[in-house]
């Protein structure tokens, strides 16, 4: 299962460096997302070859506290975890190189198409709209401001007023 599944990553790797993001840079295609989702998969797969080689590991290497040889059991059971766990490392290392690559690319391309909208005239005249209905907003605001600022200077005199137009004589 591991030669098979080795020669599936090489193979989908090398199918990923012929085709490449660089393909087509302006958008992103459905099918590089889903490259994108296979590689994923694949390195789920590697996470769990690497987990059941870990478990075969802790299990020989519990199994040699029961020998009389327990360092050089514990030493093979070593050797031979890194054996398996040296050839899945390096399948992960050129998976995530990968990996690292066409995020970069598909980002890249979401980049450049949120670039393209902004630049569209359409949102250029929203902006401009936007931008005049915030400064219409801020001298609302100010004359507001202003107002209250005016009410609150009045205030004792119209206190005075009131006082003088209530009192009965």
């Amino acid at each position: 299962m591991s030669r098979f599944f080795s020669t599936r990553v090489l193979l989908a790797l090398w199918g990923f460096l012929l085709i490449g993001p660089w393909a087509n840079p302006v958008f992103a295609t459905p099918a590089e997302e889903a490259e994108l989702a296979q590689l994923d998969k694949i390195d789920q797969e590697l996470e769990l070859q690497r987990d059941w080689a870990k478990y075969r590991w802790e299990k020989t290497s519990a199994e040699c506290y029961q020998q009389y040889w327990v360092n050089r059991c514990l030493s093979n059971s070593r050797a031979e975890y890194r054996k398996e766990i040296d050839s899945i490392r390096q399948q992960e290392v050129e998976l995530h190189e990968v990996q690292r690559k066409l995020r970069a690319s598909l980002k890249d391309q979401r980049d450049a198409k949120k670039i393209a909208e902004r630049a569209s005239p359409e949102k250029a005249i929203e902006r401009a709209a936007n931008q005049k209905e915030y400064e219409e907003k801020q001298k609302d605001a100010a004359a507001r401001a202003a107002d209250l600022e005016q009410r609150r200077k009045d205030a004792p005199k119209r206190a005075q007023e009131n006082k003088a137009g209530t009192q009965l004589d």
